[in-house]
């Protein structure tokens, strides 16, 4: 007869015991989790005092990267293909793409806490070979059939899931970051871009004033050779100044329907005409302040995309170092399984098993031990690439800063010099006539007058664009 209770006691000693050598198994890991803590992202020190030069402008908690593009510009046709291109940019779509995918692994980073549960639904039906070892013994085929379960965890206890779920989260941020940074550089390409087309349309309208006045002047030369005040020499040059301004028409107009085919696709469509307004009616009212410093930290998307990408960097350093620390993992499998399909899902099929292991790597071909030096590599790299997005920034402030001062004195010092020379051609044409001047002199008056036109709209457009230049440098666009 068998002895039950010597049983019972048996299978309780074996529980016990395997009860104590899980919590074992649990603890060990705990006691050395002192050797190694995943440790938390500090943002590195940064100077940003002296970061740009600002000699005319006050340096407060207001910047003019705070202004929506909606108030700081007042062209409703320029409003319009920013709406536009906003919407329809090739480049802002795959940014979008981009967030989408780097969320998709921040759900991921999320369920590493979860266990892993897999079903698995077999029939096996073997054959032993007469002159095999169990051949002899097993003649006919062995069938078998199972359904079963299997369930695993792994215990985050040196923080690597923990880390892989902080550095998807930094790259996902990242990801937003570069889609705020490529609305910044649509934004204030479409705004150069369509300043530029008026510019050239203005230039385009001084340069075809100046043809007709020069094929008048050609007539008029005529008259005075026929008359024996001038020479042949005059009337061709006074040509060849007809055919210089056509020249410089035909460049101005193929620059434009260039510049509107570029305009074009900013807004994500085919090549086609652009409408606009005047050069001479556009104006930024809004006060030109660039905020203290530090605010591009906030501000700019590139320093931000930056800065994320470091932290991702470092929260995978984590991840690196943690793996060469033991990790505990258990799994548990049971289900039904059986050689006969009629009791396939019977009581007696069911089996299970709970294991629980701790892992340490020794030997890998030193494999973990080089990921983590190149996280480490990485790490600092990402560091340095922050530190110069910084510095990127505060040189673009900066040169903004200094541009749009050179361009506000170029334009007064232009206007200046396109009325004097204005004046010297009205004076050296009215001397020609009356026979008082010499056909050179005519000639130097005539071509300086245009070219000193043609730069002060120059001027104009690098006034504007210096501004716009300031608020993508500053970080504005994106809001």
């Amino acid at each position: 007869m068998p002895n039950y209770p010597l049983i019972e006691q048996s299978i309780s000693s074996m529980k016990i015991k395997s009860t104590y050598k899980l919590l074992l198994v649990l603890t060990v890991p705990l006691l050395l989790q002192s050797c190694f803590v995943a440790k938390n992202y500090s943002r590195p020190e940064v100077g940003t005092e002296n970061l740009y030069r600002t000699d005319n402008l006050p340096q407060d908690s207001i910047s003019m990267a705070d202004v929506s593009w909606k108030n700081l510009f007042n062209d409703g046709q320029l409003k319009s293909y920013i709406e536009q291109g906003l919407e329809n940019n090739i480049d802002i779509r795959i940014a979008l793409q981009n967030i989408v995918a780097a969320e998709a692994y921040v759900k991921q980073g999320k369920a590493g806490y979860y266990p892993t549960l897999s079903g698995t639904a077999s029939f096996t039906r073997t054959k032993n070979s007469r002159n095999s070892q169990f051949g002899s013994f097993f003649t006919s085929a062995l069938e078998q059939y199972e359904l079963s379960g299997s369930l695993s965890w792994e215990a985050d206890v040196w923080g690597k899931i923990r880390s892989n779920k902080r550095a998807a989260g930094a790259s996902y941020l990242q990801s937003v970051a570069a889609h705020q940074a490529v609305k910044t550089n649509l934004v204030a390409s479409i705004a150069s871009t369509y300043y530029q087309l008026m510019a050239l349309d203005k230039q385009l309208e001084v340069s075809k004033q100046t043809l007709e006045a020069r094929k008048y002047s050609l007539e008029t030369t005529v008259a005075l050779k026929d008359a024996g005040q001038v020479t042949e020499v005059a009337v061709k040059q006074t040509e060849a100044q007809v055919h210089t301004t056509e020249i410089i028409v035909i460049d101005l107009e193929n620059n434009i329907k260039l510049l509107e085919n570029a305009f074009s696709i900013l807004l994500g469509e085919a090549p086609q005409k652009i409408q606009r307004g005047s050069l001479d009616n556009q104006s930024i009212d809004t006060e030109l302040k660039t905020g203290v410093p530090h605010l591009l930290l906030a501000n700019r998307p590139d320093v931000m995309q930056a800065e994320y990408g470091l932290i991702n960097a470092f929260e995978l350093t984590n991840v690196a170092k943690s793996s060469l620390y033991p990790s505990l993992s258990l799994s548990a499998n049971g289900g039904f399984q059986s050689l006969e399909f009629d009791n396939w899902l019977d009581a007696s099929s069911l089996f299970s098993s709970l294991v629980g292991s701790l892992t340490q790597p020794i030997f890998n071909g030193r494999r973990l031990r080089t990921q983590m030096e190149v996280a480490k590599a990485q790490q600092e790299q990402a560091l340095l690439t922050y530190k110069q997005a910084l510095l990127t920034a505060g040189r673009e402030v900066s040169d903004a800063l200094y541009t749009y001062d050179a361009e506000t004195q170029k334009l007064e010092a232009r206007a200046k010099e396109l009325e004097a020379y204005t004046v010297a051609e009205d004076y050296s044409e009215e001397l020609l006539n009356n026979g008082l001047a010499n056909y050179l002199e005519v000639l130097t008056a005539r071509q300086n007058a245009l070219n000193s036109e043609l730069s002060y709209v120059d001027s104009q457009y690098g006034q504007l664009n210096a501004i716009v230049e300031l608020y993508r440098a500053l970080g504005g666009g994106w809001q």
